[in-house]
């Protein structure tokens, strides 16, 4: 993190903060780098509820992941239809979980890096990194972090405010941590 974040002006401990918290958040405390889709049909309706309208279209899809993937990311961020499997192979990876064909693509043009045709290649620790640092550049999220707007990054990265709290946790404790070491780099 010491080399690959200050080429993406992630370079305060503000930015630090808010950019470790989100990764934090959306990976499972830096545990995964692949989405989780295995819901059960109350999961889909609670996470997905426009997608899953009924519960029995619900428990068509439960505990599916593919088929769940297919479903929920069909016809948008430049997938296919759902009987594309668009929706399963461009699902989020990544420490930010990069999420959609349009944000492979992006990525892999900005890199050189052929994530379109080898998305797995998100799942390397490095790789996952950068595609998090680059989606936050990308997104001009350091201004939303230098305002100390926790619901705006959020909004950034995740379409809506889910996690908040969750987020806000991990936020305080980043603050306190380059608080403790006097607002020195990570």
């Amino acid at each position: 993190m010491n080399t690959v974040l200050p080429d993406f002006e992630i370079n305060t401990p503000l930015r630090k903060s808010h950019f470790l918290a989100q990764l934090a958040h959306e990976s499972g405390g830096l545990k995964y780098v692949e989405e989780n889709l295995n819901y059960s049909a109350q999961g889909l309706r609670s996470v997905f509820g426009k997608y899953f309208k009924t519960m029995e279209i619900a428990e068509e899809y439960a505990r599916k992941p593919e088929k769940i993937a297919n479903r929920v990311y069909a016809n948008r961020m430049g997938n296919g239809d759902e009987q594309s499997g668009d929706g399963w192979r461009y699902r989020g990876r990544g420490l930010i979980q990069l999420t959609g064909k349009s944000n492979y693509q992006r990525f892999s043009e900005d890199y050189s890096i052929d994530c379109v045709n080898n998305p797995d290649l998100l799942l390397d620790p490095k790789i996952a990194l950068i595609s998090a640092c680059w989606f936050w550049k990308k997104n001009k999220i350091n201004t939303y972090a230098d305002a100390d707007d926790i619901h705006l990054v959020t909004k950034r990265i995740n379409g809506g405010n889910n996690g908040i709290l969750h987020r806000q946790h991990y936020l305080e404790s980043f603050k306190r941590v380059y608080d403790l070491l006097g607002k020195t780099s990570a």
